[in-house]
């Protein structure tokens, strides 16, 4: 972008602007930034969550791991179409889990004093870890479909029929 000043300021002695040092960084590559945030969300739901035996590297293929320690800026090659199934399947077995771990953690909070999900996580109001598995799964190749149908039957095995119905 062009930026236009006034010629009183042309002659301003001092340190650079802001914007003229936002403008001098280089382009983020977007992809890598989303990639890491897919790791984020990982980690952070097996902690949250508390969830065990979950490598959450072996999540991603030899690819996706190299991109997490290069720079933001840099174009790497990041995780074409075609996955290895094995890899697919410790996705698919790690969004369950946090289905399963998120619906017993809500389904126990209930039971134990009656509180709604949003006491029970108070930092994170608003936030449906089963809707975040199913958004993650569009991300990590896996059926959404596959997340919400684990949901309704965890639902319905923890005795909350009327949400499993919903």
């Amino acid at each position: 972008p062009v930026l236009d000043t006034e010629d009183a300021w042309l002659s301003v002695e001092g340190p650079v602007s802001i914007v003229e040092l936002a403008l001098e960084q280089k382009r983020i590559h977007y992809p890598l930034v989303e990639h890491q945030f897919m790791l984020c969300t990982v980690l952070y739901a097996i902690m949250r969550l508390s969830l065990k035996a979950v490598k959450p590297l072996s999540l991603f293929d030899s690819k996706g791991k190299n991109a997490f320690f290069k720079d933001l800026t840099s174009i790497q090659l990041l995780p074409s179409g075609d996955m290895d199934p094995n890899v697919l399947s410790l996705r698919q077995q790690f969004l369950l889990k946090v289905v399963t771990a998120a619906v017993q953690t809500l389904c126990s909070s209930q039971k134990d004093q009656e509180v709604s999900e949003e006491e029970y996580f108070p930092f994170e109001k608003g936030k449906n870890w089963p809707t975040l598995a199913a958004d993650l799964a569009q991300y990590l190749q896996i059926s959404e479909d596959l997340v919400r149908r684990h949901y309704v039957c965890e639902l319905y095995s923890y005795g909350m029929d009327h949400l499993g119905e919903e």
